[in-house]
């Protein structure tokens, strides 16, 4: 399976509004809270999903996707930015939740959780940033719209 498929970056950020960012806390030293930077400035609803439930970037924080999808519904996306041997659960939250996608930053890797994930309906992407596939998934959207 392709967990890098150009078609399926581009769906995920281009049809997607409400994101779960699981690892993001207050902290501008840490990757998450540029991603979900980026994210709110491109129009997406970040939540921040961390034991700690800190407001961050004016969001209200959640410590699980369970409590948080309880409070503003189901997530499009579950972007993923905790270590590999800790994505699995992440990834079974997320399909409990009725996530649409599910999003695995850069490094983090594990396929028997992505398949899962597959074949419970969601997109998944792999080893990969929304920062950096943002700018080739605009450019693909204007593109076809021409």
């Amino acid at each position: 399976m392709d967990y890098a498929d150009d078609e399926v970056i581009a769906d995920v950020l281009n049809d997607s509004h409400l994101w779960f960012v699981v690892g993001l806390r207050d902290n501008p030293a840490r990757a998450a809270y540029g991603v979900a930077r980026m994210l709110q400035d491109i129009g997406k609803q970040v939540v921040p999903i961390h034991p700690a439930a800190e407001r961050v970037h004016g969001a209200t924080g959640y410590p699980t996707i369970a409590l948080a999808a309880a409070e503003v519904g189901a997530p499009d996306v579950v972007d993923i930015f905790v270590r590999s041997d800790l994505a699995g659960p992440v990834i079974d939250e997320a399909i409990t939740a009725g996530a649409g996608a599910v999003w695995l930053q850069l490094g983090v890797i594990d396929l028997d959780a992505a398949a899962r994930a597959t074949n419970a309906g969601l997109d998944v992407v792999m080893d990969r940033c929304p920062a950096i596939e943002w700018p080739r998934a605009a450019a693909g959207r204007h593109r076809g719209a021409e």
